[in-house]
């Protein structure tokens, strides 16, 4: 377990300290962080998925694959 020293404004640190017992907080936090960052990464994961099925960017990716050759690969 790792511990962090995090910083809140006072009105929230005051609501969640109303909120929340004090032996409970640490385990509140984890399970709000674990939940908002799956909904990020799955935001993130969804966007990966719609470039990779838009015919149209594929189309215009293939046509500047011919820009990749460095010349590195050419006989000497």
């Amino acid at each position: 377990m790792t511990q962090l020293l995090m910083s809140l404004p006072d009105a929230l640190a005051a609501r969640l300290k109303s909120a929340v017992p004090a032996r409970q907080r640490s385990k509140f936090i984890a399970e709000l962080l674990e939940r908002e960052l799956d909904k990020q990464e799955s935001a993130l994961y969804q966007s990966a998925l719609a470039v990779e099925q838009d015919s149209r960017l594929r189309e215009e990716m293939a046509d500047w694959d011919i820009t990749s050759p460095d010349g590195l690969d050419a006989a000497r």
